[in-house]
């Protein structure tokens, strides 16, 4: 008797954590959530910052998912190990690793541009307003001019964040005065 272990002293076998990590990846890849697999064949990868997790599907030797024609699972393209999912960031979490780059403290600053975009788009990169043609999540008119931040403007989301920040620097000089701004005549 003495020699069982008890559920609270057990330490679990290394089959045992596979097994477990196998269920979850298998669990949210089912799930249909929209995530990224971070482990290679040298085991998982730990990301130190929500700005160095790639931010697509990525195979098990960190080729992108459209070069690995057999990746079926998380699980399958991982050896069987351990897979660490993380979602897809969202055009807010671009925009608040973004803040830094333009010399803003997200702490002060992201509200207000949080507040300003979900006025004006809703963060929705496809927002285009019938009216005026401005486009995407700065609403830029006309919206072709966010090409000059990056490739495929009308689609990626980080390619309009930093558009729009460039804009709201060179006009307002922080999305606070861009906000206060959009405020008082509501336009920004």
């Amino acid at each position: 008797m003495s020699s069982l272990r008890t559920a609270r002293n057990r330490i679990p076998s290394r089959h045992t954590l596979r097994l477990a990590g196998a269920a979850i990846a298998i669990a949210a890849f089912a799930s249909g959530a929209t995530a990224t697999a971070l482990a290679g064949p040298a085991g998982p990868v730990v990301a130190s910052r929500a700005a160095d997790v790639p931010a697509g599907p990525v195979g098990a030797a960190g080729q992108d998912a459209a070069s690995v024609a057999s990746f079926i699972s998380p699980v399958s393209a991982s050896g069987g190990h351990i897979v660490l999912l993380a979602a897809a960031r969202t055009p807010r979490q671009i925009a608040r690793a973004m803040l830094h780059k333009f010399h803003w403290k997200p702490s002060k600053q992201f509200r207000f541009l949080s507040w300003l975009w979900q006025r004006e788009s809703g963060w929705n990169k496809y927002a285009m307003n019938p009216y005026s043609g401005a486009y995407g999540i700065p609403q830029a008119l006309p919206g072709s001019k966010m090409g000059s931040a990056g490739p495929n403007w009308r689609a990626n989301a980080a390619t309009q964040i930093r558009w729009g920040l460039r804009y709201i620097r060179a006009r307002y000089g922080s999305p606070h005065r861009a906000w206060n701004h959009s405020q008082a005549t509501g336009w920004y």
